[in-house]
């Protein structure tokens, strides 16, 4: 299942015929556990007011529900319950969607391996809000043949060094503030030694709640507000122009919200040595450096050229009137939310595939 800390509601893809498909899709009318919830129900009507939509009544009296996702992928299904069994707890009674319907823009090979996905953020049909953990931790991997690790409650990350910064919450409901996200303060930006010349103010949530900073494992990539997007852009074309030769095609705009993009030769087998970017944060900071900082684009050559992006996005092409935190800038840190202290912590830089394999006695795998 996708970890995701910007969702609630955790989800199974479910085939609700009596026959297998494939591995990955959970058979309702085989689970003698298994209960539908109707639209009547205050699960329904009161549990959901933080989804994306409104959930509604299908043509069974079942409360249904569609989830919009901010890489413009959604997925449609119906509330249920069922038992959850987690190592040796047992746990009846868990809220999910069992989803009959998805679409997605990508056709990855891991989207299709994937059961579903397990809400992580602070909503009361989340995976960490109904099991009453007060406190996870993940280690991503940056290696897609590696495994990386997830603690649930107390697990422990004590033995990395951490950088804690304050979750912020609002009680309050505003058009574009999400209250369930795990919300933090952006406070600058700063390539290499030079810091962005931006206004804290653009940091900060206006009276419409546009412009909180999420730290979102469910996203991939890093997205800023326009302005700050802009200024981020112009800095790292100085520092890089003479290391880097720009796509010079206006047009070409990589997942519909990076449009800065460069072209490497094909038999250079790493990239030139790169500028930091750094994410300040209040007590904390993130800085993303070498290979997280260009993605090469599969498919796409120029000549004898391969195409990259860098891989911070424009929220304002994305629709979106927010800072998002992607887990492609959390790979290979250990991130903690500890939500009895109201707090989010960064490790610096560690290798996720060994920590897994110490904690867990799993080395890489491989299909």
């Amino acid at each position: 299942m996708v970890i995701d800390t910007g969702s609630e509601l955790s989800w199974l893809h479910c085939n609700n015929k009596n026959n297998f498909i494939h591995n990955s899709t959970f058979l309702p009318l085989r689970s003698s556990s298994y209960k539908s919830i109707p639209c009547s129900s205050s699960t329904c009507t009161d549990r959901t007011r933080d989804f994306s939509s409104p959930a509604f009544c299908d043509m069974r009296k079942l409360c249904h529900v569609v989830l919009s996702y901010a890489d413009a992928s959604s997925s449609e299904g119906n509330l249920a319950l069922d038992t959850f069994n987690i190592e040796n707890l047992k746990i009846p009674g868990m809220v999910f969607g069992c989803m009959d319907l998805s679409y997605s823009s990508s056709t990855s090979e891991e989207d299709s391996k994937t059961t579903g996905l397990l809400g992580m953020n602070m909503g009361s049909l989340s995976f960490v809000s109904q099991m009453g953990f007060q406190k996870f931790s993940y280690c991503i991997s940056d290696n897609k043949d590696s495994t990386g690790i997830l603690l649930l409650g107390d697990g422990g990350a004590s033995q990395y060094p951490l950088n804690y910064t304050s979750l912020i919450r609002v009680s309050t409901r505003l058009p574009y503030f999400d209250r369930v996200a795990y919300t933090v303060q952006l406070e600058g930006i700063r390539v290499s030694s030079k810091l962005l010349p931006l206004p804290k103010s653009v940091f900060v949530p206006d009276h419409t709640g546009a412009g909180q900073t999420m730290v979102d494992s469910g996203t991939q990539f890093t997205f800023l507000l326009g302005p700050v997007y802009t200024e981020l852009r112009r800095e790292f074309l100085e520092q890089t122009r003479r290391v880097l030769r720009v796509l010079d095609e206006p047009n070409f705009v990589f997942q519909g919200t990076m449009d800065l993009c460069f072209r490497v030769p094909l038999n250079q087998t790493k990239l030139p040595p790169l500028p930091t970017v750094s994410m300040i944060f209040r007590g904390a900071e993130i800085t993303v450096s070498g290979d997280k900082l260009l993605y090469r684009v599969m498919g796409e050559v120029r000549g004898n050229d391969s195409v990259y992006c860098m891989t911070f996005g424009n929220s304002d092409l994305l629709g979106m009137e927010a800072y998002i935190i992607g887990h492609h800038h959390q790979q290979n840190l250990w991130v903690e939310f500890d939500l009895a202290k109201s707090r989010v912590g960064f490790s610096s830089f560690i290798k996720c595939d060994i920590v897994a394999n110490q904690r867990l006695d799993m080395g890489p795998t491989r299909d």
